[in-house]
This record gives C-alpha cells, sequence and structure tokens, in this order.
C-alpha cells in the first residue's frame, strides 16, 4: 500500500510537470515530433495498407463467438486498424521524442534543478537499442491481445499497460544518462511504473496523446532529479 509520503511526492512530480508540459518550447517541440510522425505513419501505412488489412483482419476473426459473422469481421477490422495504426504513431512519437529531446531536457532541469550538472547526452546507440526494443515488445504484444482490446474496459486496461510498458524503459533511460553514471541504481524502484502508467493516460486524450512520451520523461526528470538534489 502506498504511503502518505509517496502519494505526496507523485501529486509534487504531477504537478511540476503539468506546469512543464504547457510551456511554449515544449509546445513546440511536440507539435514538430507529432506532425513528422504522422506524416512517416500515413505514408507507410499508405504503402502497406493491403497487407496490414489482411493481418489485422486474421487477428480479429480470433475474437470468440463474433469474429466469424462477416458483417462483425468487416467492421471490426477497420477499428482494429485503426488501432494498431493509431499505436505505432504513438510508438514513433515516443521513438523521436527519445532521440531528440535531450537539450529540452536538460533546460527544463536547469530551471527547477539549477545545482545538477548534467552528463554527456551522447549516448545515442544505447537510446535506439532500449525504444527498438520497447517498440517491437509493444507490437508483438499488440497483436496478440487485439482480440480482447475489443473487450470494454478490459481492452483500455490492456492499452494503457501496453503503452506503459512502450515507454517505461527507454523513458527512463533517457533520463537517467542525463543526470547519472549508471542508470540501474534507480531502475529497480516500483514507482517508476506509477511514472509510466500515469504518463499513459494522456493517450485516452485526444490531443493530449501527441504529449505523453515528453511527458513521461519530465515526469521522470521530476522524480529522479531531487533524488540527487537531495545526495548532492
Amino acid at each position: 500500500m502506498l504511503s502518505l509520503w509517496k502519494v505526496t511526492e507523485m501529486l509534487n512530480v504531477i504537478l511540476k510537470s503539468l506546469k512543464d508540459i504547457f510551456s511554449p518550447s515544449v509546445i513546440g517541440f511536440i507539435l514538430k515530433i507529432a506532425l513528422s510522425s504522422m506524416l512517416i505513419m500515413v505514408a507507410v501505412l499508405w504503402i502497406f495498407w493491403d497487407s496490414f488489412s489482411s493481418l489485422v483482419s486474421h487477428l480479429v476473426s480470433m475474437i470468440p463467438y463474433i469474429g466469424h459473422f462477416d458483417f462483425v469481421q468487416s467492421a471490426a477490422s477497420f477499428m482494429g486498424a485503426l488501432v494498431v495504426g493509431y499505436g505505432l504513431i504513438i510508438a514513433l512519437i515516443s521513438i523521436l521524442t527519445s532521440l531528440y529531446s535531450p537539450k529540452l531536457l536538460v533546460k527544463l532541469a536547469k530551471k527547477s534543478y539549477p545545482n545538477i550538472e548534467p552528463n554527456d547526452y551522447s549516448k545515442i546507440s544505447k537510446s535506439i537499442y532500449y525504444n527498438i526494443k520497447a517498440t517491437l515488445i509493444f507490437i508483438v504484444l499488440l497483436i496478440l491481445f487485439l482480440p480482447l482490446i475489443f473487450v470494454p474496459v478490459l481492452g483500455q486496461i490492456i492499452m494503457l499497460l501496453l503503452w506503459a510498458i512502450l515507454i517505461k524503459e527507454p523513458t527512463f533511460y533517457d533520463v537517467s544518462s542525463l543526470f547519472i553514471k549508471d542508470e540501474k541504481e534507480y531502475k529497480g524502484y516500483k514507482s517508476i511504473w506509477i511514472v509510466a502508467i500515469i504518463a499513459s493516460l494522456f493517450n485516452f486524450i485526444p490531443i493530449l496523446n501527441l504529449f505523453a512520451p515528453i511527458f513521461a520523461q519530465i515526469m521522470f526528470m521530476h522524480w529522479l532529479l531531487p533524488r540527487i538534489d537531495k545526495r548532492a
């Protein structure tokens, strides 16, 4: 059970993150990332739509009781394609955010934590590794659980957990590698999952869903840096 201190800490992290997320620099950053992601994914889906749609139709046919009705399969296949396509756009936003956010995070950190000096943020190869790993896990699990995503409530819970999986490891690495030498030092904290899940809730809100990856990074920053500050 969460202690009062942990609840207060998390509320403080959320409030600080919300203050940063709507700053002009963050809004400008996410608009560039979101537009680039959507253009890339629309182009990819346009080229591979037939194969993509066939795969989704096959997965929808596996839904118990209703998957074999043609009219249901046709409508569900279209909706399933939109769900998967949307998931891929979010995944691409996460990857691009991870690659291009370090300078923005350092700028925000200096404003709130002037005593903490950032590291050299040139570890792009490891960041790419974590992003590819998380994206592949996300895609595989999304395909496996696609039939269940159409089940009310359960489907939303599954998507929330999948989004949390997508952003947790790469986002924590991107933030921690900027400020500490070994990210494994804080990696075992269970509250990291709470941060990832809270940030993933943005994906259920139109427009704000574009902010989910950078919001997760800012939340991890406000979760991590006070701990480092106390130890300094």
